[in-house]
């Protein structure tokens, strides 16, 4: 399968993480057999702050890096075609006019367990599935809300719900600073849980029922649509003056969705998992399964490219390792990953695995002592060294992305033959083989920047730059970045 592009042409993919943000630059070519190249410009962290509210994300100077980033982006390649922004899904910004009101809420604050009560007691979550095709997850926007909401009836000037006119997700936020355009991306707007699953639209019903502001919430628009163009101060601060406007396209602006377009996979057979800071595990479908069964397995049908289902359940992730890594570095050790990693590979003791998703493990801290904890309640041995923690991680992270998968198979009816592992968990050696054993399935790992070329495919295919189909985008992602194979191991 070819490409199917009318020319080449580069764009520029803001891709903001959890934990790092990046600038990249990715020139797609979809003539003949076509040619994909992505050229990394820029990477900065992402590191949350502690301040007496809770926990936040530093949003203004995370803004300052993307600029910086795209600012040398453009002066490495003056001829890039338009920017796509994706990020981390549920989290918010409240606006009045052009002015943020506060740095937005970290969905690892602990503020959102009261809005996840106030919420059920209105529309409880059997009904919530329903409507919304999510799984429980307490940091979802809704509950979010339900807390900020909360936090202004208190009168303690905790909440800016009430003064807001205006209310955008993080990848939504850095397009407007860009363009003075407000709008919602539906893939990420459907981690919300305010968007309705079979109208992909708000769900205004929902909404008055919690009490929150219809007015705050943009009109909505698709992966591929023009968002606008660079504002003319925003411009001149790029060094790119008046010359031809350029355009800031939406993509999948959840990470994942972006992710998922960059798996070179045949979605009738196959699983991913975009493992990163969490890990996403599911299956891609033509339509949400909303049965009971599904919902009591926390598996969430969000909003894929291309009105595609991204059918899933979240997993704990690499938060895990590198949560562990800071506490030991924090604690005055000095730890290099890669030899952690070797060494965890050595370990040839049985060690205990412990289930990846307790809520314990959610909040930043230290989270050997948590793992130690659940080993102790359940009557297991803690690990004792780096490396038998490390070993622990990566096996019961390994379990719960094989559980997931063969979950994802029986719910959705999908005949799972291979699993791609996609993000920087397929850096991973172990956690890759080891994942394809307990599943008893090949596991395709690579490539390791998929969300970033998710996002330039969306924008090379709306600027012509390729072709129209999802299974044409892949098949360049394929030739580009062929996966490393694992195959299982028995024992």
């Amino acid at each position: 399968m070819t490409g199917g592009g009318r020319g080449a042409g580069t764009v520029a993919a803001v891709d903001l993480g959890a934990t790092s943000g990046r600038v990249i630059l990715g020139r797609v070519d979809g003539r003949g057999a076509g040619t994909l190249e992505i050229r990394q410009v820029a990477r900065f962290a992402n590191d949350p702050v502690r301040l007496a509210s809770g926990l936040h994300w530093d949003l203004s100077g995370l803004s300052r890096r993307v600029d910086s980033g795209l600012a040398k982006a453009l002066r490495e390649e003056p001829g890039v075609a338009s920017i796509g922004v994706d990020s981390w899904a549920v989290d918010y910004a409240l606006l009045a006019g052009d002015r943020m009101l506060c740095e937005p809420f970290h969905y690892r604050d602990e503020r959102s367990a009261a809005g996840v009560e106030a919420v059920h007691a209105i529309a409880p979550f059997a009904e919530l599935y329903r409507r919304n095709g999510l799984q429980f997850l307490p940091f979802n926007t809704l509950y979010q809300l339900a807390a900020e909401r909360a936090q202004g009836a208190q009168g303690d000037g905790g909440g800016c719900l009430g003064l807001a006119d205006s209310l955008l997700l993080v990848s939504d936020l850095i397009a407007f600073q860009l363009t003075g355009e407000r709008v919602a991306e539906r893939t990420n707007a459907s981690t919300t849980g305010l968007l309705g699953i079979d109208s992909r639209e708000w769900d205004d019903e929902l909404i008055e029922r919690l009490g929150l502001p219809r007015s705050v919430f943009p009109r909505l628009v698709d992966p591929g649509e023009t968002i606008g163009t660079l504002r003319g101060e925003v411009a001149a601060g790029f060094g790119i003056g008046s010359r031809h406007p350029l355009e800031v396209v939406a993509v999948g602006s959840h990470d994942t969705a972006s992710a998922v377009v960059a798996v070179p996979m045949r979605p009738e057979s196959a699983a991913y998992i975009s493992c990163g800071t969490w890990g996403l595990v599911g299956v891609e479908l033509e339509r949400p399964v909303l049965t009971d069964a599904a919902r009591a397995a926390n598996f969430t049908n969000e909003g894929g490219v291309d009105g595609r289902v991204r059918f899933l359940r979240n997993v704990m992730g690499l938060w895990l390792l590198s949560e562990s890594v800071r506490q030991w570095e924090r604690d005055g050790e000095t730890v290099e990953l890669a030899a952690l990693l070797a060494a965890a590979a050595s370990v040839t003791a049985p060690v205990t695995v412990f289930d990846a998703n307790d809520p314990r493990f959610l909040a930043p801290g230290d989270l050997p002592a948590r793992i130690a904890e659940w080993c102790r309640e359940h009557g297991e041995p803690a690990p004792g060294t780096p490396a038998e923690f490390a070993r622990s991680i990566v096996e019961s992270l390994a379990r719960a992305f094989a559980e997931a998968v063969v979950d994802a198979a029986r719910l959705s009816g999908t005949q799972v033959e291979t699993i791609h592992l996609v993000g920087g968990g397929a850096l991973n050696e172990l956690l890759c083989q080891r994942t394809a054993d307990r599943a008893g399935l090949p596991v395709l790992a690579g490539p390791v920047e998929a969300t970033a070329i998710g996002n330039v495919l969306v924008q090379a295919r709306a600027q012509g730059f390729a072709g129209a189909g999802l299974e044409s985008l892949r098949a360049l992602v394929a030739t580009a970045f062929p996966p490393r194979r694992y195959e299982p191991v028995a024992g």
